[in-house]
C-alpha cells in the first residue's frame, strides 16, 4: 500500500524558524506546508507562505483554511494567484465556511445561519475559482457583490490551482464531492460557547456519513476527491488505552473513538501506521495534515510506513 501524503499545518515565530521549518518539510519529503487563517489571530496565511516560497522549490503552499465568510473573492483570487506566481506554480486554495463569531465581528459584520454560511461559501468558493481560471464575475448577492470583475495580473502559474474543502456540514460535503480536488475531514463538531473551540464529532459513523455524503457529490466523476484528515493529537506511547481514556476525558468522548479515529494518533508507532491502513480501508483517507508540535512524532511514523512500503 501506499504511504499516505503528509502535510504540516504552522505558524512562524520568527523568520529565522519559519524558513527552517520550511527547508525541513521540503528535504524530508512532506507534500505541503499550510497556515491556519484566522484574521486578527494567526499571521497573514500568504504573506508567510511567500517567504517559505523563496527558500523552497517543490513543496505546495495553502491556507489551511480560508474562511469564505470574511474573504472577498477578487483579493482572496490575487492572493493565491501571486502565491502561485512567486513559488513557480506551488499554491493551493483551501476554503471553509467559517464558524467563529469574532472574526465577523471585528469586520463589522453579523455571522449569517448556517443556511447564510453555506450561501456566501457556495458563492465565495464558485467565484474564486472563476477568477483564478481567468473567467470574469458579476454577483449581485445578497451574499456577495461583484461586478465584472476579473483576474488580469498576476496570474496563476498552474492551469489549475488545486481546491481544497474543509468542514463538515452536509450540503457542503455533497458539494465538495462534485467540485473538490481534495475534502479535508477535521472532526470538529458544533462550535463551544468561546466561538473558538469545538465539540468533537469522531465517532466512527459520522465520518462514515461524512465519507457517503462526498461519494454521493462525486457520482459520476471520473476522479473523486481525495480525502484528507487533520490530525489534532499524536501521543507516542505504549500504553495506547491509558492515553485514550485521559484524552476521551478531556474532550467528553469515548476512548475507543479517540483510538479509532484518524483525528488522533495515540500508541506505538507500529500502532499509528496500522491505524493509518485502517483509515484508508474504511474511509479512504490518503491524506494527513498534522501540526508541528508533532513533527519529531510524526518523522517517526512515516519512517515506519517508508520502510514498511519498501
Amino acid at each position: 500500500m501506499k504511504p499516505p501524503a503528509f502535510s504540516v499545518q504552522a505558524q512562524p515565530r520568527d523568520a529565522a524558524s519559519w524558513t527552517a521549518l520550511a527547508r525541513r518539510l521540503e528535504a524530508g519529503g512532506y507534500d505541503a506546508l499550510l497556515t491556519a487563517d484566522h484574521p486578527g489571530a494567526t499571521a497573514s496565511p500568504f504573506v508567510a507562505l511567500a517567504a517559505a516560497a523563496a527558500v523552497t522549490e517543490r513543496i505546495g503552499l495553502g491556507s489551511y483554511v480560508s474562511q469564505a465568510g470574511v474573504r472577498e473573492p477578487l483579493l482572496l483570487a490575487s492572493d493565491v494567484a501571486t502565491l502561485d506566481l512567486v513559488s513557480d506554480g506551488r499554491a493551493r486554495l483551501a476554503l471553509g465556511a467559517g464558524h467563529t463569531p469574532a472574526e465577523w465581528d471585528m469586520v463589522g459584520e453579523e455571522r449569517p445561519d448556517v443556511a447564510g454560511r453555506v450561501r456566501r461559501f457556495r458563492a465565495v468558493a464558485e467565484a474564486c475559482r472563476a477568477l483564478l481560471a481567468g473567467e470574469t464575475v458579476t454577483l449581485d448577492g445578497p451574499e456577495v457583490r461583484a461586478s465584472r470583475a476579473r483576474l488580469t495580473a498576476p496570474r496563476p502559474v498552474q492551469h489549475r490551482v488545486p481546491f481544497t474543502f474543509g468542514g463538515g456540514n452536509t450540503a457542503l460535503l455533497r458539494w465538495a464531492g462534485a467540485h473538490a480536488d481534495v475534502v479535508g475531514l477535521s472532526g470538529l463538531g458544533r462550535t463551544l460557547p468561546d466561538g473558538y473551540m469545538h465539540e468533537v464529532r469522531w465517532n466512527g459513523a459520522d465520518i462514515d456519513r461524512q465519507v457517503d455524503l462526498v461519494e454521493q457529490g462525486a457520482a459520476g466523476r471520473a476522479d473523486a476527491p481525495a480525502r484528507e484528515a487533520l490530525v489534532q493529537m499524536v501521543e507516542v506511547t505504549d500504553d495506547a488505552e491509558g492515553a485514550a481514556h485521559e484524552i476521551a476525558r478531556r474532550l467528553d468522548c469515548d476512548a475507543a473513538e479517540v483510538l479509532a479515529s484518524p483525528y488522533a494518533w495515540v500508541g506505538t508507532v507500529e500502532e499509528i501506521a496500522a491505524a493509518t491502513a485502517e483509515h484508508e480501508r474504511r474511509w479512504g483517507i490518503t491524506r494527513y495534515v498534522v501540526r508541528e508540535a508533532h513533527l519529531d512524532m510524526v518523522d517517526q511514523v512515516r519512517a515506519h510506513l517508508s520502510e514498511a512500503g519498501s
